[in-house]
């Protein structure tokens, strides 16, 4: 009896230990109702992405009263992630049986594309010999898998750590023969690479949802499907997608390669004036260079058929107005033109969202601050959001319309002219951000040598 003692007390001591572990053991994510959400979010690379799913994110949060936590983690490390419980949900996600997941109602249809250098198959079957690699983990991967089930000679690589992105730049250079990105992965890349050319829908459109642990509460998920009803029902997702993809496909390849080109080869020459125009006026230079150039190409002497004249296409009033002498002085004009955007906004309500007053303003500067009161009283009586540029936009095209516009206050006006200067500004600037955050301007031949060849001057 006295041998077993030791023994005894050793088993007691390990119980002991055992329950004392587990009592003081912290759950390595605490319940998301004593105050901080945990998001799962594409990696910042992924910068439009990242930045729609972190407002979407951002909103739930708000809607439950808690602190929102965003952890960006690419595409092949956010669902093992999850299932780890290092997150409360992960947005972005594809419905995978892979996972013993919850997966919410979708809120996103993107069609996955098959892209290659040079001619792009018209079949599956003519991938042979090709090497095709997609990011690891990612909806393009759960795509190819789907095509792979009536195609079973089809196959890839994976590759961890690598965005469609980058993969579309290897493929734009020559480095990669295919890969495959969803619709508006391709649109925003072909701004930079216009020789990426006609792509194949693989037919397996992906659905993006939120993914939740299936041993999370169901109060959280069931929170989530009640939030993205009721952003559908109002108008507010489509707002959200409009704001981040609206205007992608606004330019043609001939006109993103001249636009690449031009910014690398005559905007440094005026750069100093559009962000002398910033300081004064607060107005990114980005988005005052994106609207000269939609006005007049950065070409300081030119001129309309309606006589507007300039860098920034001032009308003989709006010069007098701002003090302008001389319309063919570029500093003069650029300067002019910035302020005049300025006073355009500020007359807006503030109430507004600040990237909608921007966008209504450039509306302004293109027909007239009394033309887009005339289609913001047209949304709101059409049931649409005054506020929202997303509901306005709709509404611009209509003043050309007799029907319409006599029942207006101010008459006829091209508005549809309007909406396309803004929409295609919104992609100049967009455009002119990514360069010079990449701190690089890339020089596209015609004929498909491309490489990255200096910096977005100062």
């Amino acid at each position: 009896m006295r041998t077993l003692l030791p023994l005894q007390l050793a088993v007691v001591i390990a119980l002991c230990a055992w329950l004392w572990v587990k009592s003081t053991a912290v759950d390595p994510l605490p319940d998301w109702r004593l105050g901080e959400l945990v998001v799962i979010v594409p990696p910042p690379e992924m910068e439009t992405e990242n930045a729609f799913e972190s407002e979407l994110a951002e909103m739930f949060a708000r809607e439950l009263q808690v602190k929102l936590r965003l952890v960006p983690l690419p595409a092949d490390e956010a669902l093992p992630s999850l299932v780890e419980r290092q997150a409360h949900l992960a947005t972005g996600a594809i419905a995978s049986s892979d996972y013993v997941l919850r997966f919410g109602m979708s809120y996103q249809s993107l069609d996955e594309m098959l892209i290659c250098h040079g001619a792009t198959p018209t079949g599956i079957d003519q991938l042979a010999g090709r090497k095709l690699v997609v990011a690891a983990g990612s909806p393009q991967e759960i795509a190819l898998r789907k095509v792979q089930r009536i195609h079973e000679e089809l196959n890839w690589r994976s590759r961890s750590n690598s965005s469609p992105a980058e993969l579309l730049e290897e493929v734009a250079t020559g480095k990669l023969d295919c890969t495959v990105a969803n619709e508006e992965q391709l649109a925003t890349e072909r701004n930079f690479y216009p020789q990426l050319g006609d792509a194949l829908d693989l037919g397996t459109p992906s659905e993006l949802s939120w993914a939740f642990s299936v041993t999370g509460d169901d109060k959280l998920y069931y929170e989530a499907q009640k939030f993205f009803s009721r952003i559908k029902q109002d108008n507010t997702l489509h707002h959200l997608v409009d704001r981040y993809y609206g205007y992608n496909e606004r330019i043609a390849a001939p006109d993103a390669e001249a636009f690449i080109t031009k910014a690398r080869t005559l905007l440094p020459r005026y750069r100093h004036w559009f962000e002398e125009a910033a300081d004064l006026t607060g107005i990114e230079w980005q988005l005052l260079a994106a609207l000269a150039y939609r006005e007049s190409m950065w070409d300081p002497n030119a001129t309309s058929y309606t006589n507007v004249r300039g860098m920034m296409m001032l009308t003989e009033n709006t010069a007098d107005q701002m003090g302008v002498e001389n319309r063919l002085d570029p500093h003069a004009s650029i300067l002019a033109g910035a302020r005049y955007l300025q006073q355009l906004k500020e007359q807006l309500p503030l109430r507004i969202r600040e990237e909608d007053r921007m966008w209504m303003a450039l509306a302004a500067y293109n027909q007239g601050m009394g033309h887009l009161e005339d289609a913001r009283i047209l949304a709101s009586h059409s049931g649409l959001n005054p506020d929202v540029w997303a509901d306005v936009k709709r509404m611009l095209p209509l003043l050309a319309r007799p029907s319409v516009y006599k029942k207006t206050k101010r008459g006829k006006a091209r508005g549809g002219e309007a909406v396309v200067l803004v929409e295609t500004v919104r992609l100049y600037y967009d455009m002119l951000k990514r360069l010079d955050d990449r701190e690089t301007l890339y020089l596209l031949p015609s004929f498909g040598q491309i490489g990255i060849i200096g910096r977005l001057a100062n």
